[in-house]
Protein backbone atom coordinates (compact mmCIF):
# COMPACT_ATOMS: atom_id res chain seq x y z
CA UNK A 1 0.00 0.00 0.00
CA UNK A 2 1.23 3.51 -0.76
CA UNK A 3 0.88 6.51 1.52
CA UNK A 4 -1.71 7.92 -0.90
CA UNK A 5 -3.75 4.73 -0.74
CA UNK A 6 -3.47 4.70 3.06
CA UNK A 7 -4.69 8.30 3.25
CA UNK A 8 -7.59 7.46 0.94
CA UNK A 9 -8.82 4.87 3.47
CA UNK A 10 -9.25 7.59 6.10
CA UNK A 11 -12.65 8.32 4.57
CA UNK A 12 -13.83 4.87 5.65
CA UNK A 13 -15.48 4.21 9.03
CA UNK A 14 -12.93 1.53 10.00
CA UNK A 15 -9.32 0.75 9.10
CA UNK A 16 -8.64 -1.69 6.26
CA UNK A 17 -8.48 -5.35 7.20
CA UNK A 18 -5.04 -6.72 7.90
CA UNK A 19 -3.34 -3.53 9.09
CA UNK A 20 -0.66 -4.04 11.72
CA UNK A 21 -1.28 -2.54 15.16
CA UNK A 22 1.16 0.34 14.48
CA UNK A 23 -0.64 1.21 11.24
CA UNK A 24 -4.00 0.94 13.00
CA UNK A 25 -2.79 3.45 15.59
CA UNK A 26 -1.67 5.85 12.87
CA UNK A 27 -4.93 5.30 10.96
CA UNK A 28 -7.01 6.25 14.00
CA UNK A 29 -4.80 9.27 14.59
CA UNK A 30 -5.29 10.24 10.95
CA UNK A 31 -9.03 10.06 11.57
CA UNK A 32 -8.64 12.45 14.50
CA UNK A 33 -9.23 9.82 17.19
CA UNK A 34 -6.19 10.43 19.43
CA UNK A 35 -7.56 8.32 22.29
CA UNK A 36 -8.05 5.22 20.13
CA UNK A 37 -4.60 5.69 18.59
CA UNK A 38 -3.04 6.06 22.04
CA UNK A 39 -4.82 2.96 23.38
CA UNK A 40 -3.35 0.90 20.53
CA UNK A 41 0.13 2.45 20.85
CA UNK A 42 0.29 1.64 24.57
CA UNK A 43 0.09 -2.07 23.73
CA UNK A 44 2.95 -2.02 21.20
CA UNK A 45 5.98 -2.82 23.31
CA UNK A 46 8.86 -2.12 20.95
CA UNK A 47 10.69 0.83 19.39
CA UNK A 48 7.94 1.41 16.84
CA UNK A 49 5.34 1.60 19.57
CA UNK A 50 7.54 4.02 21.49
CA UNK A 51 7.91 6.23 18.40
CA UNK A 52 4.14 6.30 17.85
CA UNK A 53 3.61 6.96 21.54
CA UNK A 54 6.13 9.83 21.39
CA UNK A 55 4.46 11.35 18.33
CA UNK A 56 1.04 11.16 19.99
CA UNK A 57 2.24 12.88 23.17
CA UNK A 58 3.98 15.53 21.09
CA UNK A 59 0.69 16.06 19.28
CA UNK A 60 -1.09 16.26 22.61
CA UNK A 61 1.33 19.01 23.66
CA UNK A 62 2.96 16.99 26.44
CA UNK A 63 6.56 17.56 25.35
CA UNK A 64 8.18 16.08 28.46
CA UNK A 65 6.26 12.82 28.07
CA UNK A 66 6.98 12.87 24.34
CA UNK A 67 10.71 13.31 25.06
CA UNK A 68 10.64 10.23 27.28
CA UNK A 69 9.03 8.13 24.54
CA UNK A 70 11.36 9.47 21.82
CA UNK A 71 14.25 8.43 24.05
CA UNK A 72 12.78 4.93 24.41
CA UNK A 73 12.44 4.80 20.62
CA UNK A 74 16.09 5.82 20.20
CA UNK A 75 15.07 9.09 18.52
CA UNK A 76 15.31 12.79 19.21
CA UNK A 77 12.35 15.13 19.33
CA UNK A 78 11.87 16.13 15.68
CA UNK A 79 11.76 19.67 14.35
CA UNK A 80 9.32 18.66 11.62
CA UNK A 81 5.63 19.48 11.72
CA UNK A 82 3.23 16.93 13.16
CA UNK A 83 1.86 16.34 9.67
CA UNK A 84 5.36 15.62 8.35
CA UNK A 85 6.08 13.24 11.20
CA UNK A 86 2.74 11.46 10.66
CA UNK A 87 3.68 10.89 7.01
CA UNK A 88 7.20 9.79 7.97
CA UNK A 89 5.82 7.29 10.47
CA UNK A 90 3.19 5.88 8.10
CA UNK A 91 5.71 5.64 5.26
CA UNK A 92 8.16 3.78 7.51
CA UNK A 93 5.40 1.38 8.59
CA UNK A 94 4.16 0.70 5.08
Amino acid sequence: MTISAFKATLGNPAPPEGLSAPLQAMWWDGKGNWDRAHDIAQDIENGTGSWIHAYLHRKEGDRSNAAYWYSRAGKSMPFSTLEEEWEQLVTALL
